[in-house]
Parts: C-alpha cells; sequence; structure tokens
C-alpha cells in the first residue's frame, strides 16, 4: 500500500502487513494493559503479627480476664500486626514479541484508516524553541494531543517540545501501544516509517 507524504509529490510505498493489518480490539486491549501494568510499582507493604515492633511478654494473666491473649501484637490492638498483610507484588502480564509487534502494527493500521497518520520528509528544527516548533505543526491540521516521532534522538525537537503537556517527541526503538493510542494524531517523518518496517514487518 501507499502513503501520502505531506508536502511530497509521490506517495511512500510500505509494508501491507504494517500498515492495512486488520484492527484487533483484544489484542490491543491486552498488550496496553500489560504495557501499563508492567509500569505499576506494586510496593504496598504491611506488617503481621510476627513483624510488628514489640514485647512478646504475656500481659495478663490467663485465667479471670476475659479473652485470653498472649502479646499486644494481635491485630486487635492498636499497633498491632495486619490480620491479612499486603505484600510487594509483580503486575506484569506476560506478553511475546509476537503479540506486542501484532498489537503496535494494528493500531498504526487503524490510524491510517482513521487519517491520523501524518507523514513527513523531515522534521528539524536549527532552535530548540516552542514557537518554531508550533510553527511547523500549525500547517498539518492537528487534535490537541500530538505523538512526534523521529528515526533518532533529536535534542532541538525535545527541548521545543517539552513545555507543551498536549505534544510527546519519541524516537522508533522508543515507541510504546501506550503513546500510539494515546494521541490525537501521530506525525512520523520517513525515515521512522522505514525503521518502523524494519523492526514489525
Amino acid at each position: 500500500m501507499e502513503l501520502q507524504v505531506v508536502g511530497a509529490k509521490e506517495p511512500l510505498s510500505v509494508s501491507d502487513t504494517v500498515f492495512d493489518r486488520e484492527f484487533s480490539g483484544s489484542l490491543v486491549h491486552q498488550v496496553v494493559v500489560a504495557y501499563r501494568n508492567a509500569g505499576r510499582s506494586g510496593t504496598k507493604a504491611q506488617k503481621t503479627r510476627s513483624e510488628v515492633r514489640g514485647t512478646t511478654k504475656k500481659f495478663k494473666k490467663q485465667k479471670g480476664g476475659g479473652a485470653r491473649h498472649g502479646d499486644y501484637r494481635a491485630p486487635i490492638f492498636v499497633g498491632g500486626g495486619v490480620t491479612f498483610a499486603a505484600k510487594p507484588r509483580s503486575f506484569a502480564q506476560k506478553v511475546n514479541k509476537k503479540m506486542f509487534r501484532g498489537a503496535v502494527q494494528a493500531i498504526l493500521s487503524e490510524l491510517n484508516r482513521q487519517g491520523r497518520l501524518k507523514v513527513v520528509t523531515g522534521f528539524d528544527i536549527t532552535e530548540a524553541k516552542t514557537q518554531h516548533l508550533l510553527g511547523k505543526l500549525k500547517d498539518l491540521d492537528l487534535g490537541k494531543k500530538v505523538l512526534l516521532v523521529t528515526e533518532d534522538v533529536n535534542q532541538n525537537i525535545y527541548l521545543a517540545a517539552r513545555n507543551l503537556p498536549y505534544i510527546a517527541v519519541c524516537d522508533v526503538s522508543a515507541l510504546d501501544p501506550v503513546s500510539l493510542v494515546d494521541a490525537d494524531h501521530v506525525v512520523v517523518t520517513v525515515e521512522s516509517i522505514k525503521k518502523i518496517e524494519e523492526w514489525l514487518a
């Protein structure tokens, strides 16, 4: 298939596998959830009665005082342990490479079908100025949330976009499904398209 390049006369030929794949909502959902869960810390921790600091001395006699207690670290006392204490856990879900690549292919294909994927010849900025970046984006008719994908890390673009909360910048190696799903429009350079094809084909 072919992608229209903004400002170019001839379209760009690309792989049907990467940019014309049938959309699979269940696959995309599974990969996006797994990717987000991998970023969760899972560091919540509480102490059981065996881990709480305090004496284990029996504080009253066995008979004649009501309930029989061994020490003040029991869960019913203030400062005691927690009955079913939470422990650090991992939220990671297994997603193999084939599933991950398939989800990214499906997202890119759907973005292209909806007209939310913009391909440009290049996106070079000589100065790290926010106004320069906004001037380049103004003619592309984009939505509020924009993801700029470059072939390599471009310091000028990154510095120009860091004050804009609705514009994200990444290179091909850092491209992820969550960023693609979250963006209203994705602006990709021609060189980035070639790298994406090498990665996903």
